[in-house]
């Protein structure tokens, strides 16, 4: 955690942190020393920071927040003798983007951390002398971190808010880092004392673990002492994971006063400046048409925003430390099998005559470069992940540090960058990081038995490319809008195979792309679109590379589609019948129900019969995206498209906007026809083969399943493997 509370500048913890508009944090002496002017102003810049002009005789460099202290280094002697005066003068070239308020700058001179800094801007001749913390009108500060500047107004520095959350926690962790070092055994012999590991609450001692034994036994009247951590650490008595233990919004300290009203305490938060503000602020401030919202209730919100974000950095660390216990045992699996392959090669090569012992010599130069290849690739692995891990770690630690402080406002001001943060180093474990990137196993094979005169071509046997795969046509097969292939290796074939590749075209007769790469030979490729023909072939690849491809077998997908209402996607109040093809409700809510197949071409038409139908509901028929709200009606969301139906009329639903109101109702025994058009792209329903006025929906493009809404009053039945109906009534006219 140490790294996220040191400042970028200095290097230091951070000492009276500010927040940038960019959301991370510099110390207030580190601003002045990065503040710079931007070239509104460039007429009271020093010579040297003048694109053209004599070159300056001297610089002075400004007091900088140094490891040691001191003051950052003057410029280079060359520089202040006059020579490359052009040069430097480039080098601290200044970008303003006047137009945003944001601007970059090149600077010149290093602080400890190695963030380059500028030296400061003298105040032109006769200038009053500004506040401490205060900026001339025209400066800039840029971020050390992400690069990006902030226009300072006539506040200066002081128009920034102090970041008072990450400066307790940095005077607790301070404390904490000196209460442990202090924590030393109180009846230790040993010179140094050793460190102490319990304190006893009614002795009022520290013991060291070896002490505790000797002097105060589990046993006897001391038994029943308490025995707690020594302070400063974890559980010790005012060691404080609740940042003193006070009670309260501020557990016990002084509640914060607005920036702005010094007089008013932060009281609610707001939405669209993403800060905390008071009374007055929405009064007579810029705040007061905002969306403002309790303090307490955001305060809570962003808490459980960023501890479930830290769940997920949580798994990935636990994933990353079985990783490099995974890794390190591949190390010795690696050593191990290389001293055994070099025991086996060694032996080899001695019973072999003289003429044998130069060659051996290089066999065994290649067995070496062999493993001290996969070493290093484990090792370059190790590293890597240790960084991320311990990265990962330390922003954990030093959230959960965050989640434990009591100031609201003090939280909010920095909870939206931390979850930002969080989220981005969970996906920065992206999937394949926590896979070994070589294998233990040594693919090398020495071969002994040529005779005398092939000695000097003994070698490591070469793998030859693996053989083309044979298709077995008698289980391949296609069903509704899925295809399954299944190939396998011909007889007799000894060269070794680590996986195959699967191609297939567009269905249009189109380029060939991978839909699988593995070790199966059955394979089986689900969303393709139906009444298409699909061309595959398959080919096998090893270490010496890819082998030829296969004979390409053509596919046929359905003509039309059947499918049932689908478990996994309904919603939960969703009861489903008649091997899923009957669906009915619990609830007296609308909820949602879609099908098992996904349509993006062709056209397609179902049924669906209406079981039972009493008092009247609006059941919805339709189509709708895979994440479609489940629990209301559907057609109220842009997620789907669908048709709306009492005893009496019908409504076209979209966006939850209802038009093309319709005559015609539904009642037991009734049956709905859904004809969805995508070479039209448009949609079309019918009431008992009656179609209800024009096509619903124009322009629909994508990829759409089935879907249907109800509730308890209702009961349907699907009816699929329909043929597009060639005859259609003629639509009856909406009323007016």
């Amino acid at each position: 955690m140490e790294e996220e509370l040191k400042c970028p500048v200095c290097g230091s913890l951070f000492r009276e942190p500010i927040i940038l508009p960019c959301s991370h944090n510099v110390c207030l002496p580190c601003a002045r020393t990065i503040a710079v002017q931007t070239p509104e102003t460039e007429q009271h810049l020093p010579p040297l920071l003048h694109p053209r002009g004599p070159a300056p005789t001297a610089a002075a460099a400004p007091p900088g927040p140094g490891a040691a202290g001191g003051s950052a280094a003057c410029l280079d002697s060359e520089c202040a003798a006059g020579g490359g005066g052009g040069d430097h003068a480039d080098k601290l070239s200044l970008h303003s983007e006047t137009d945003s308020g944001y601007g970059s700058y090149t600077p010149s001179l290093k602080s400890p951390n190695g963030v380059r800094v500028l030296p400061l801007v003298p105040a032109p001749p006769g200038a009053a002398a500004a506040p401490r913390g205060a900026g001339p009108a025209g400066s800039s500060l840029t971020c050390p971190q992400c690069h990006r500047s902030a226009s300072l107004d006539q506040r200066g520095l002081r128009g920034f808010q102090r970041n008072r959350l990450l400066e307790a926690i940095v005077q607790r962790y301070q404390q904490g880092r000196a209460a442990a070092a202090a924590a030393k055994c109180q009846l230790c012999d040993r010179s140094p004392p050793e460190p102490a590991a319990v304190l006893c609450e009614q002795c009022e001692v520290l013991y060291c673990a070896a002490c505790q034994l000797r002097c105060h036994p589990a046993r006897g009247p001391f038994a029943k002492h308490r025995l707690a951590p020594p302070p400063g650490q974890p559980g010790a008595p005012g060691g404080g994971g609740d940042g003193g233990g006070g009670k309260g919004a501020g557990g016990g300290r002084k509640l914060p006063t607005c920036a702005e009203h010094d007089l008013e305490n932060y009281s609610m938060y707001c939405v669209s400046c993403r800060s905390p503000v008071c009374y007055q602020c929405l009064e007579e401030g810029k705040h007061g048409k905002h969306d403002v919202k309790a303090l307490g209730a955001m305060w809570k919100q962003h808490k459980a925003q960023l501890s479930q974000a830290l769940n997920g950095v949580s798994d990935k660390a636990k994933e990353a430390k079985e990783f490099l216990v995974q890794l390190k045992n591949l190390l010795q699996q690696i050593q191990e099998n290389g001293l055994d392959y070099e025991a086996c090669l060694v032996a080899q090569c001695d019973a072999l005559v003289d003429a044998l012992t130069r060659q051996k010599a290089k066999l065994l130069t290649k067995v070496t470069k062999e493993r001290e290849h996969k070493l290093k690739v484990v090792w370059d692995q190790i590293n890597h992940c240790t960084l991320k891990l311990r990265q990962s770690t330390g922003l954990m630690e030093y959230c959960l540090e965050v989640i434990k402080e009591n100031d609201p406002s003090g939280f909010l001001q920095i909870s939206d960058a931390l979850i930002k943060r969080v989220q981005v180093s969970q996906e920065q474990w992206v999937k394949g990081a926590l896979e070994p990137k070589v294998s233990a196993e040594f693919d090398l094979t020495l071969d002994s038995e040529p005779l005398l005169q092939s000695i000097h071509q003994l070698d490591f046997i070469q793998m030859k490319l693996p053989p083309v795969p044979l298709l077995q046509l008698e289980k391949c097969c296609t069903r509704n809008n899925s295809v399954t292939l299944a190939w396998r290796m011909p007889p007799l074939s000894h060269n070794p195979v680590e996986g195959y590749i699967l191609e297939l075209d567009d269905g249009d007769g189109g380029q060939f792309r991978e839909v699988y790469v593995g070790k199966e030979t059955l394979c089986t490729i689900d969303g393709l679109h139906f009444n298409s023909t699909y061309n595959a072939r398959v080919k096998a690849f090893n270490s010496s590379g890819v082998g030829p491809y296969s004979k390409t077998v053509i596919l046929q997908t359905s003509d039309v589609a059947w499918f049932t209402f689908d478990p996994s996607s309904a919603h939960r109040d969703i009861v489903l019948s008649n091997d899923n093809q009957t669906a009915t409700c619990n609830s007296y809510d609308d909820r949602v129900v879609l099908g098992t197949a996904a349509f993006s071409k062709g056209v397609h038409y179902w049924e669906l019969h209406v079981d039972r139908y009493d008092n009247h509901p609006d059941p919805a028929f339709g189509i709708a995206r895979i994440n479609v709200v489940k629990d209301m009606m559907l057609g109220k969301d842009d997620k789907a498209w669908a048709m709306y139906v009492d005893n009496n009329r019908s409504w076209f639903m979209h966006c939850n906007s209802h038009t093309n109101r319709t005559e015609g109702g539904v009642s037991k025994g009734a049956t709905v026809g859904v004809l969805l058009d995508l070479n039209k792209h448009n949609l079309t329903f019918y009431i008992n083969g009656q179609q209800q006025g024009p096509p619903a929906f124009e322009n629909i493009e994508g990829v759409f399943m089935p879907a249907l809404s109800l509730n308890r009053n209702v009961q349907v039945t699907l009816q699929t493997g329909l043929e597009v109906p060639q005859c259609v009534k003629q639509p009856k006219l909406p009323n007016n």
